[in-house]
């Protein structure tokens, strides 16, 4: 790839950027300068769980998906290592599943491993941008936090993964998306980001059918966890806005614009 053509995947004329997956976000975190902020969006469940959480109060460490040290790694900080949704569900554990986080107040801090956003969000810290992470819980929070912001935003939706493990791009992360660039105003937005704006809008009036018609919802509600959507679904009922500092995620919004890099 030459540094031209890279500049362009990285939307690099714009201050508001939009792209999908790991490869997107290091795509645009290319040549990141101090300053930059990133936003995290996995709608189903990643970031809405980990909205939940903070919401809570609860401290959250993101970790790759079935890392063999993650029980280490969670004693080592003296954290609750949460369990996939199935596992956490049939133990009375804290999960992935945002549902397992509802009236939790005997956990002050978690390391809650996930297939995408959690490796989204590493990659994102080590190219040196603050990362905040985004669902439609908490998107006018996270879109008033990032007014203060003077240098590119990126905007990245995980998407699920095929059983190839390549990536599924999945709605109801281009929804989330789609509402925090649409919070922000489109001035400087890239086509990727206004066409992420543009489907949030088409769907706003709608999202909790939307959600739970869309592929990955009607994958979990035919697997147990409808709670999981309708929590997802509830589109500003959150004022946290999760910022990772050093190596978790706590609550920035009483700090709205102080970003601090990952350490």
């Amino acid at each position: 790839m030459t540094s031209s053509s890279s500049a362009e995947h990285a939307q690099a004329a714009y201050r508001l950027r939009f792209d999908w997956g790991l490869s997107g976000a290091r795509a645009l975190a290319e040549n990141a300068r101090p300053g930059d902020v990133a936003v995290v969006v996995d709608v189903l469940s990643f970031t809405t769980t980990l909205c939940v959480a903070v919401e809570a109060g609860i401290e959250v460490h993101p970790y790759p998906w079935a890392a063999v040290d993650a029980p280490a790694y969670a004693a080592a900080r003296g954290a609750t290592l949460a369990r996939g949704r199935r596992e956490g569900l049939d133990t009375g554990s804290v999960s992935l599943s945002p549902a397992s986080f509802e009236g939790v107040t005997d956990v002050e801090r978690v390391v809650l491993p996930s297939p995408n956003g959690s490796a989204i969000a590493f990659a994102l810290a080590d190219a040196g941008v603050t990362v905040l992470g985004a669902c439609l819980r908490n998107a006018t929070a996270v879109g008033a936090w990032l007014r203060a912001a003077t240098e590119r935003i990126s905007v990245v939706a995980a998407g699920e993964r095929w059983p190839d493990r390549e990536l599924r791009p999945a709605v109801e992360d281009l929804w989330g998306a789609g509402a925090v660039l649409t919070s922000l105003g489109l001035e400087s937005a890239s086509p990727e980001a206004r066409t992420a704006a543009a489907a949030y809008d088409t769907m706003r009036g709608d999202l909790a059918a939307a959600l739970r018609a869309c592929a990955s919802g009607r994958e979990l509600v035919g697997a147990g966890f409808a709670r999981d959507v309708e929590i997802a679904a509830a589109v500003d009922v959150a004022a946290v806005v999760p910022v990772l500092r050093s190596e978790a995620f706590v609550d920035g919004s009483r700090s709205a614009g102080a970003r601090t890099p990952h350490a």
